[in-house]
């Protein structure tokens, strides 16, 4: 079996597990845009259009019937919806998409889709607005209150997240988010709606907590993760510490049947010093969070694999030791002398 992780930017940590998955039984491919340590670590890359090239999809296409490759598995948020869109040209030439459904993809990537579709299914919000205006009058009402977070509607990491605590700031910093999600690959998105592509979030006080729902390939659940946050660097975990599953798991629950995701999904969630929880954001791809989950015993790599197989899940691979508390290191590599 042969796999391709497209958009893997600098997860060199998921080639390695797919490598170790795959146990020299079949090739792990990987792609993006511009050359980074990566690609080099996996047994074959290749550079790609850019994801909103109209040659993208078939570009990848042609490699994969070129190099056999059975699966293709993005890590990039904005690749989703790309790939999902296609699903059936590649299914044609029986090239099997770990990728959630187009719906589901299209809400995960904006964050007030998310927003109203966590609502819709009794899921705990923070007050949130999607004008400026909206935010200003909820605030007159006294409907919510400062802080506040600005964050591009669509867009990932902590890329263009500001903090704001009275109305000065919130005129000053929606101004520079705007003009900063128009200067950055986050305006091909933001184009669909350039008067709500701010999302104005109330801050909430609590833990912030990871879990990772996984579905199997045919969007049905199995079980959910969970890590205590610890420290966050650029949107990301981290340090973090692997904890019991079991509070979220009513919620786990609730999302896998009603994304109906592949997989697995990374969540962000809040728990309030009352108990109540709170989910702001969803991911429909390993994200940041997962190392945590592997290097405690978890190995979704290898059971996707397995399910790629034809074969059934495999419980081993997926009982994680709680209280274990890890950190991630950045560790500079050479790409071209």
């Amino acid at each position: 079996m042969n796999i391709l992780l497209t958009s893997a930017g600098r997860r060199t940590y998921m080639v390695k597990y797919f490598k170790n998955a795959l146990g020299g039984s079949g090739k792990v491919f990987a792609s993006n845009s511009v050359l980074t340590n990566t690609l080099l670590q996996a047994d074959e890359y290749v550079l790609t259009p850019y994801i909103y090239d109209n040659k993208y999809i078939s570009f990848l296409v042609d490699y994969c019937k070129k190099k056999n490759i059975d699966a293709i598995i993005s890590l990039f948020d904005i690749d989703l919806p790309i790939l999902s869109k296609n699903r059936s040209v590649f299914e044609k030439e029986n090239i099997q998409l770990v990728v959630s459904n187009y719906k589901a993809t299209l809400i995960c990537n904006d964050k007030w889709e998310t927003f109203v579709f966590l609502k819709s299914i009794g899921i705990s919000q923070a007050p949130s607005y999607i004008t400026k205006n909206d935010v200003l009058t909820a605030l007159s009402k006294k409907e919510c209150s400062y802080p506040l977070y600005l964050k591009p509607r669509w867009g990932m990491g902590s890329i263009g997240i500001y903090k704001v605590e009275n109305d000065e700031e919130l005129e000053v910093f929606y101004k520079k988010l705007h003009r900063e999600i128009f200067s950055t690959y986050l305006k091909y998105e933001s184009a669909a709606d350039i008067d709500k592509c701010i999302i104005i979030q109330q801050a909430i006080k609590g833990q912030e907590y990871g879990i990772e729902v996984l579905n199997d390939l045919n969007d049905n659940y199995v079980t959910t993760f969970a890590k205590k946050k610890i420290a966050m660097r650029s949107g990301e975990t981290d340090i973090a510490e692997t904890v019991n599953a079991t509070e979220f798991e009513e919620i786990a629950r609730n999302i896998s049947s009603n994304l109906k995701h592949k997989a697995l999904l990374d969540v962000d969630c809040f728990k309030t010093d009352d108990g109540k929880i709170f989910v702001l954001e969803m991911n429909c791809r390993f994200g940041g969070q997962y190392p945590f989950s592997h290097i405690s015993g978890v190995d979704v790599p290898k059971q996707i694999v397995k399910w790629l197989a034809g074969q059934q899940t495999d419980w081993d691979l997926l009982h994680i030791k709680t209280g274990v508390v890890a950190c991630k290191e950045i560790e500079p590599s050479i790409i071209s002398k």
